[in-house]
């Protein structure tokens, strides 16, 4: 009987196993604990070389099993006692790096074959493959045969180049588990191609998104959300004054104050295109103009396709109702019997026209617009600023008005408080030294139907003449003429002072000095005289 393995590895391999199988029953055996263990070996690892005759039935093995290997002709083993195969010579389980090559398959040195005994043909296996967990394919390499391997040459067939053993099962396992984890590779270039290009993209998209937002929040501080102009035609109607000498930049300002235009620089620059030049008075626009309807209407530039109309403060009733003809061109006999008849137009029932209550200031009316829309817009306008004012009482009102007449012809704007308080004063009961008497020669001058800044003694006498305020106590029996919002406003809020005296010593610049005493009063009388002397025909 020839012992099928010399090598002492088998009894470390299986320590306590039967006596020496042929090789047939070995594979059998092998091939069957693999099945059974569901193994990662090939079928092609148990071809053997010419089939021997079996001891004892073995199990059908598969055609490519049979397949006769070229190795020699050995005899036919007898059958021991213990049918169990000898354990396969242990070898070290082969290592798969993903970095290293596969080393050629190494060919054994054939056994030693002594005097008495035959020489076993020398079993060539299969290469072991290693499958299921490798991240990546093994990627082959060039077989290099080695030295030894010229003494032993090696058929064509794959099964000439297969290990003569293989490992038990549990090697099995772990050259699978070794082979998992040393064969893994980084992701591939194209992988790593891809993934950066997505990273690009995905900065490049959070860099926009951050220059968009910070964008939004820088905006406001450099303004750049600054409206240059609105859509027009506008809301609500605001009067814009422009006083004498006032330069587009000041009514520019105003313009932006009042929400007529949205930005002052941009009308600015408009204006200049425009070539125009500002008039001084008082204009009615409405909030949110567009920049090129706020300039018409600083320019007049749409006379001939609206009714225009504008009224100065201090202008007596048939001077209004003159302006009022010119510019709608409603005859002024038509105007002076409506004004005749104010109780239609909703003014306090003292009242014997529209005196007073026809507000100065820059109106546009569409062609054709009935002459009583327009003067109830003119009242209207009056009204609603007595209203905002608080002055609420048809009676209060027309009594606000009357004042504001007044201070409209005696002061200069900017003293018109003082000369409102000073009448209330003059009006309070129990004053010895006016003895309620207003004294204002503009009353005067009114119910006399003329204009002059001096009237004589005689005139000041006539008690006959019921705006004269020299021989009749209080106020006088209506307005003087048409207030401004100013002079209202001043009427319906006085201004708190001790004054009973008031004087404007300069008609140029209506420079007013108010006094507590009669004497005191009578050094700014001196003063006014001087000036009319000063500048002949003015005080006239």
């Amino acid at each position: 009987m020839s012992p099928v393995n010399s090598d002492d590895s088998s009894d470390v391999a299986f320590s306590g196993a039967g006596g020496p199988q042929t090789r047939k029953e070995i594979r059998a055996r092998e091939k069957l604990l693999a099945t059974q263990s569901q193994s990662v070996i090939p079928p092609q690892a148990f071809e053997t070389g010419e089939e021997t005759a079996p001891a004892a039935e073995p199990r059908p093995l598969p055609p490519e099993v049979l397949q006769p290997a070229e190795a020699p002709e050995l005899p036919e083993a007898a059958p021991t006692v213990h049918e169990e195969a000898p354990a396969p010579v242990h070898e070290e389980p082969l290592e798969v790096h993903a970095h290293e090559e596969v080393p050629a398959p190494v060919h054994e040195e054939p056994l030693e074959v002594h005097a008495h005994e035959e020489a076993p043909a020398p079993v060539h296996e299969e290469p072991l493959e290693v499958h299921a967990h490798a991240v990546h394919q093994y990627e082959p390499h060039q077989y290099v045969p080695h030295p030894e391997d010229e003494a032993h040459p090696v058929s064509d067939d794959a099964d000439a180049h297969h290990p003569a053993d293989y490992p038990d099962e549990s090697s099995h396992e772990l050259m699978a588990g070794a082979a998992s984890i040393h064969t893994a590779k980084g992701p591939s270039q194209k992988v790593r191609r891809r993934r950066r290009f997505l990273a690009l993209v995905l900065c490049l998209a959070l860099f926009v998104v951050a220059v968009v937002v910070g964008a939004q929040f820088l905006k406001p501080l450099l303004g750049g959300d600054t409206v240059a102009d609105y859509p027009g035609p506008g809301t609500d109607e605001v009067t814009i004054t422009v006083p004498p000498g006032a330069g587009p930049k000041a009514v520019a300002a105003e313009l932006e104050d009042k929400m007529v235009v949205a930005n002052a620089d941009a009308f600015l620059k408009e204006f200049a295109a425009s070539g125009g030049a500002l008039n001084p008075g008082d204009f009615t626009m409405r909030q949110e103009m567009k920049n090129s309807d706020a300039l018409a209407v600083l320019l007049n530039e749409d006379h001939g396709k609206v009714m225009y109309i504008a009224l100065n403060a201090g202008l007596r009733i048939g001077e209004s109702l003159e302006g009022i003809s010119k510019g709608s061109g409603v005859p002024v006999p038509e105007l002076k019997a409506l004004s005749d008849s104010p109780a239609q137009f909703g003014v306090p029932a003292q009242a014997k026209n529209l005196e007073g209550f026809l507000a100065p200031g820059e109106y546009r009316f569409p062609l054709g617009t009935p002459a009583k829309d327009i003067l109830q817009k003119l009242v209207g306008t009056t009204l609603d600023e007595l209203n905002s004012q608080g002055v609420t009482d048809p009676a209060k009102q027309y009594e606000a008005v009357t004042v504001a007449s007044i201070v409209q012809a005696e002061g200069g704007q900017a003293e018109y408080g003082d000369v409102a308080g000073a009448i209330y004063n003059r009006l309070k009961p129990n004053n010895t030294e006016t003895n309620g008497l207003i004294q204002s020669d503009a009353t005067v001058t009114y119910g006399l139907g003329i204009k002059s800044f001096h009237i004589d003694e005689d005139q000041k006498a006539d008690k006959s003449n019921p705006y004269n305020t020299y021989a009749n106590q209080g106020l006088p029996v209506g307005p003087i003429g048409s207030p401004g919002k100013t002079a209202i406003d001043a009427a319906a809020k006085p201004k708190a002072n001790d004054y009973l005296y008031w004087v404007t010593i300069n008609l140029d610049t209506k420079e007013t000095k108010f006094s507590k005493t009669l004497a005191e009063h009578n050094v700014y009388v001196g003063q006014y005289n001087a000036w009319c002397n000063a500048n002949p025909g003015r005080c006239v």
